[in-house]
């Protein structure tokens, strides 16, 4: 029997947020992190895609100048500099997916009273990974052994050449931040001796300190570069500190490609000037040095260091968490410079 209650009506479904609703981020090029999680920003923010638009880039910025008050930007897309910054004059945060920030005119922002956020330290466990990686398949050839297997010439020519214990080495961290101090703790952890040279003292470790990184090489079996990417900074790894690493020496570079003089590298690498090295950027990305591709004690990355689904799902929840802050004026979650 049919009930004589009158039956509730459904409510009506909430009016579906529209993009025009949302708050405006201009992204002139999409980061990495976009490949993969696009659709939870797009959700959260009216993202202004430069890259889709068919007008110039000074045409798509000045259309947007007085709405747009956050930026989104990586390491890889193209630079914030200062012309871009001017033709913005609303432009209030630039948050970027990169841990370095030598892509972005950081004098401009300040001037501007522009904040900054990056990525913290989101990534220093997976580069740290990765820095300890490359060093272990120098030391123990084991990219090289496996094009050996592959080769066919384990049966025909016998055994590989011996490899190298990596306990008891000598490791020389360049930039003692949040990377280098993981990369630190792996390799105590494998029985290495660390040293460093920083910008600074580090009062809360008890490593020895080298204020020239010269020094610090010459009394290095490892040079592992953590550091950022700045005037001071660039070709700082030249063939001076190359040499004083010495003929055994193993360079590891996870930080940016510019900070070794390229071409003093790879001279000294196929001279046999240095022992080998594991490499992961390059100063003119995405080419590398061809001299490079024959040197098994050469070990090459594409810039791959923070690419973990782990990683790129922690750096879309800090980039998300610091765009919705900005916009709600609360304090950014992983600020670099504060207006």
């Amino acid at each position: 029997m049919a009930s004589d209650q009158a039956t509730t009506p459904p409510p009506p479904p909430l009016p579906e947020i529209q993009s025009h609703d949302l708050s405006q981020v201009i992204v002139l090029h999409p980061p990495p992190v976009f490949n993969y999680f696009m659709d939870l920003f797009s959700k959260k923010f009216h993202l202004l895609k430069a890259w889709e638009s068919p007008l110039p880039l000074h045409e798509f910025l000045t259309n947007h100048a007085h709405s747009a008050q956050a930026m989104l930007c990586s390491g890889t897309g193209p630079s914030i500099s200062a012309d871009i910054i001017r033709l913005l004059p609303s432009l209030r945060l630039v948050a970027t997916t990169s841990a370095g920030l030598n892509h972005i005119d950081l004098t401009e922002c300040r001037n501007r009273g522009i904040s900054i956020a990056n990525a913290g330290e989101a990534f220093s466990e997976d580069v740290a990974d990765l820095a300890v990686g490359l060093l272990i398949d120098v030391f123990r050839k084991v990219s090289a052994s496996d094009r050996y297997v592959r080769h066919g010439l384990w049966a025909t020519k016998g055994d590989y050449p011996l490899g190298s214990k990596l306990g008891g080495k000598r490791i020389g961290i360049v930039g003692l931040g949040s990377i280098g101090f993981q990369v630190a703790k792996r390799l105590e952890a494998f029985g290495c001796n660390i040293s460093y040279n920083s910008r600074k003292r580090k009062d809360f470790v008890s490593y020895p300190f080298y204020t020239n990184v010269c020094e610090l090489a010459a009394n290095s079996d490892v040079l592992i570069i953590c550091c950022g990417l700045t005037e001071q900074t660039r070709h700082m790894i030249n063939r001076e500190v190359l040499l004083a690493l010495g003929k055994e020496g193993v360079i590891v570079n996870i930080g940016r490609g510019a900070i070794i003089h390229e071409k003093e590298l790879v001279q000294c690498l196929v001279q046999g000037e240095i022992g080998g090295a594991g490499l992961d950027v390059f100063e003119n990305e995405p080419d590398v040095p061809k001299e490079l591709f024959e040197l098994d004690n050469v070990v090459l990355a594409p810039h791959m260091a923070v690419f973990t689904t782990e990683s790129f799902k922690d750096l879309c929840d800090l980039m998300i968490g610091n765009l919705e802050a900005f916009f709600s004026k609360k304090p950014l979650l992983s600020p670099v410079m504060n207006e």
